[in-house]
């Protein structure tokens, strides 16, 4: 059990994340005690307790908030003996952190340091944050910001449902009597964006989810037969489907993918551990995944990705290292490695797991940039969640022309998302600030979808409208 006690909520937020950062697996309290002379104190059951204090020369509130998020840090390296990788960062998007720096004229050694500095960073994590934007930026800066915009068109089904998955999604099985509702419901949505986005540029089309491969092939073949003849495709740079689970593909399917120029597909594994995916829920094979990705490549597929997460429990880095092998026979065109982050909705959320130790976590992601390097991946996005094993990140790896456009705008926001489906959430770039609560300006507006599926589908005129009210105004 661990206490943390704050003077004001301006530094709740990243007190709480920095202790859990240093104590993932601990059991957290907090409150704020305007009375007390410390800004925070922190007691550790069992343990240490320690506060931290104002300093002087302190003049406004954000230089007094850096500054105690630094010292807690520092409290908190001298009790655990060591840091993080990511120092103090709390954010989701370093490289977005470090492209502002860019943009602003700072040499890469410049933005390095400053990540070093403000955030105590790693030396290593901050070069990495350079050489992914400074890629991230050359790659963007082939994009019409002010007038394009991306699409994303969710399939919220999955065969089955991964026990450390918080995304909305449910077993196929369930809703076979409703996916031609579902996929109704969400023609419609889409017929209404193509209508009135026709004066703006398509860049990047996205089919996730969930599986979109759990559709039948005659209902892909009909998605993706309206968004070619709604949309126009002669601007789009790339069309992805996560065609991510081995147990939803069938020959069938890749042929309906083919035939309809989807451009990059994903086969995702997670992981090559055939006792590991017995456990956390994937009812597959590892051969399945081998079979599915060589039929994809005979195909004539020539840019498939792979994710693999790092931590997942009972693994340590000699598994990691024996997946990677497998993965590297195959020689994907890009490869993600993720960092697993447990999050409430999760099976793993509600039944807490105990988290892999921080050296053998550490080993796990240097193996796995080791093997993307080996077979001639370059990192080129990267974002952090909350609650991730040993406060590390996830990294995409590709072919130096294989880069996922899509996956660059979703993190760096600099482009609007249009998100059509059961809990997706569009995200639309402003041509200029608003005021939003309390005077402050907000350059970016959400308009979420409703999650529950037949909600969707009884409430599409509703979503729509949300989405008339705020789309191009």
């Amino acid at each position: 059990m661990i206490e943390i006690v704050c003077k004001e909520t301006l530094y709740a937020y990243d007190a709480y994340h920095i202790v859990k950062s240093f104590f993932p697996e601990a059991e957290i309290t907090q409150k704020i005690k305007e009375e007390q002379e410390p800004l925070v104190s922190v007691e550790i059951e069992g343990g240490s307790s320690f506060c931290v204090c104002r300093k002087d020369g302190e003049k406004s509130k954000t230089e007094t908030k850096a500054s105690v998020g630094k010292e807690l840090y520092h409290q908190l390296e001298k009790i655990k003996g060591q840091g993080l990788p990511w120092g103090i960062l709390t954010g989701v998007r370093p490289t977005k952190l470090v492209m502002g720096e860019l943009e602003k004229g700072k040499k890469d050694q410049e933005a390095a340091t400053w990540m070093e500095e403000r955030f105590l960073v790693s030396e290593e994590k901050a070069g990495l944050s350079v050489e992914i934007a400074k890629r991230e930026k050359q790659l963007l800066e082939q994009l019409d910001y002010k007038n394009g915009y991306s699409l994303y068109v969710g399939i919220p089904f999955c065969p089955s449902i991964c026990a450390y998955c918080s995304f909305s999604s449910s077993p196929i099985a369930l809703w076979e009597d409703k996916t031609d509702r579902y996929l109704e419901a969400l023609l419609k949505e889409l017929a209404f964006v193509a209508r009135v986005s026709g004066e703006k540029v398509l860049d990047t089309v996205y089919v996730g989810g969930g599986t979109p491969t759990t559709l039948r092939a005659d209902q892909l073949d009909r998605l993706l037969t309206q968004l070619e003849t709604s949309f126009d495709y002669s601007t789009v740079k790339e069309v992805t489907v996560e065609a991510g689970r081995p147990d939803s593909i069938t020959e069938e399917k890749l042929e309906v993918l083919q035939r309809h120029h989807v451009t990059r597909i994903s086969v995702n594994p997670q992981t090559m551990q055939q006792k590991t995916l017995d456990l956390v829920g994937r009812k597959h094979t590892v051969e399945a995944v081998e079979e599915v990705f060589l039929k994809a490549r005979s195909l004539g597929f020539d840019n498939i990705n792979m994710d693999l997460i790092a931590g997942l429990p009972g693994e340590d880095a000699k598994d990691m290292e024996e997946t990677l092998k497998r993965v590297e026979a195959l020689r994907p065109d890009s490869l993600t490695i993720h960092s697993l982050a447990i999050k409430r909705a999760a099976k793993y959320g509600q039944n807490p797991i105990r988290q892999i130790d921080a050296a053998e976590m550490t080993k796990m992601i240097d193996l796995g940039e080791t093997y993307a390097r080996k077979m001639d991946l370059v990192p080129y996005y990267l974002y952090r969640q909350k609650n991730m094993a040993g406060n590390f990140e996830n990294v995409g790896y590709a072919k130096v022309d294989k880069a996922g456009i899509y996956n660059i705008l979703i993190m760096e926001e600099k482009q609007s998302i249009v998100a059509c489906g059961a809990g997706a959430s569009t995200k639309l770039v402003l041509p200029e600030p608003m005021e939003g609560k309390g005077g402050k300006k907000v350059g970016i507006v959400r308009v979420e979808n409703v999650k529950n599926i037949l909600e969707y589908i009884d409430r599409i005129d509703e979503m729509i409208e949300r989405k008339e009210e705020w789309l191009w105004r």
